[in-house]
């Protein structure tokens, strides 16, 4: 199957994943009528828990779903559909409120029962969590303890919103909806065993070696690692990683880089890093033969999943990387299909791989514009930002529909690029976006 059918099916399979649990609990012998208020809001309750226990999917590195879309767009959806469900989970309590304004005084949790004790701290973790990710920098939270409370919160309300239904008792008495719960909360659980404990085990099996880390313009670092005991992993250029540096791959610590080198290298891993937060200062203390993991690869951002005549990439800054990859892929496969590259940077000291964009453009079939903020005195490229004036200039007027269109970079700069495709008649499935400013 092609990713289009392969993308419906998995969004069928969520879509009824979400509202399954719902269907079970109106079975059997359903409660006596309690009012549309009631039912609607038992109904949105339910649809709200089943998307939250259905985000540890989204984050579980499912490698079959994320080549469908890419797992910068599952994490996307990951955080936007978060909205959602918190929506559907805070409209059931305030429902009940609605029908019978007696039922406040449930949010008394000293005198409460234990089921809506249960119920007011599942919605409470609700709002801290949502609060701690909408405004983690505002509260100086560091990304890895972010992500551990994160974790921890998540796996919280999951489990006291299960109690309150357990202690409710309406829905899910009868073997039907007890042996459903027993199987949504299996899944649950192995979801996350296989990101905290299998994923771990399986890299801990597969260690690699800091080869090297060399300092680049710009900010950069250049980092390789190389296997250790083992002949690497097959990659596709474009792809990345998660990567842990460390004795342990069941560190918190992990973060997400692409690749590079090309996909037909010596076995070796390259990354090219911006410094960008606290880890990613600290490469240059690297030393070689520092333990490291790796996680992967993900992502479906890579030409090799598109049949094109000729490929167009949109850069900016540290975007750059997984265009590197594909570039020195083709390079080393002697592809000599036209291609463009349009890379943006604030100055031309910003440029970490300068010298390198002028050997492959002799490689290849290769167009290279530099498009610079700040650009000195003596400039003769381009100028502030990749505008729809100089892809008219550089491309041919066919090029809409022939080419396969790569954009990386910050996001405010991909989505100013890709409405200059899309204002320009490029198909949206011409157009290959990779986003990873959820993250830092």
């Amino acid at each position: 199957m092609g990713r289009a059918v392969t993308g419906v099916v998995w969004a069928t399979v969520y879509l009824l994943a979400a509202i399954v649990p719902l269907f079970f609990m109106l079975v059997g012998d359903p409660p006596p009528g309690r009012g549309w208020l009631v039912d609607t809001s038992i109904a949105l309750g339910f649809i709200g828990l089943a998307m939250l226990g259905l985000q540890f999917a989204n984050t579980a590195r499912v490698n079959a779903v994320d080549a469908s879309y890419g797992q910068d767009v599952v994490l996307q959806f990951h955080r936007e559909i978060s909205f959602v469900a918190m929506a559907f989970v805070l409209a059931h309590p305030i429902l009940l409120f609605v029908d019978d304004p007696e039922r406040l005084g449930l949010l008394n949790v000293i005198e409460a029962p234990w089921r809506a004790r249960f119920g007011v701290a599942s919605v409470v973790l609700l709002l801290v969590i949502a609060a701690t990710s909408l405004w983690r920098q505002q509260l100086r939270l560091r990304y890895e303890v972010w992500r551990v409370l994160h974790g921890v919160l998540a796996f919280a309300i999951v489990v006291t919103a299960l109690l309150h239904v357990e202690l409710v008792g309406y829905y899910v008495s009868g073997p039907w909806r007890r042996g459903l719960w027993i199987v949504w909360s299996v899944v649950l659980v192995g979801l996350l065993v296989k990101v905290r404990i299998v994923n771990p085990w399986q890299m801990r099996r597969r260690p690699w070696t800091v080869a090297g880390v060399e300092e680049l313009p710009g900010g950069s670092w250049h980092l390789r690692l190389r296997p250790e005991g083992h002949d690497g992993i097959d990659v596709q250029p474009g792809q990345f990683a998660w990567i842990t540096l460390g004795r342990s791959p069941f560190q918190i610590r992990e973060h997400p880089f692409s690749f590079s080198s090309s996909a037909d290298g010596d076995g070796e891993l390259r990354f090219t890093i911006k410094e960008a937060g606290d880890f990613t200062s600290q490469l240059g203390e690297l030393e070689p033969g520092t333990r490291a993991y790796v996680d992967g690869p993900y992502g479906a951002f890579s030409y090799e999943r598109a049949q094109a005549e000729g490929f167009v990439f949109l850069a900016g800054g540290i975007g750059i990387s997984p265009m590197l990859s594909m570039l020195r892929t083709l390079a080393d496969r002697g592809d000599r299909r036209p291609m463009w590259l349009f890379y943006a940077n604030p100055a031309w000291d910003d440029i970490a791989i300068r010298d390198e964009l002028d050997e492959l453009a002799g490689r290849l079939d290769l167009e290279v514009v530099l498009v610079l903020e700040d650009p000195p005195d003596d400039w003769s490229g381009g100028t502030g930002f990749i505008s729809g004036e100089m892809l008219d200039e550089h491309l041919p007027a066919a090029a809409a529909a022939r080419y396969q269109y790569f954009v990386c970079g910050p996001g405010a700069m991909m989505d100013a690029v890709e409405e200059l495709l899309l204002d320009r008649g490029v198909d949206h499935g011409h157009i290959a976006l990779e986003r990873f400013d959820f993250i830092d």
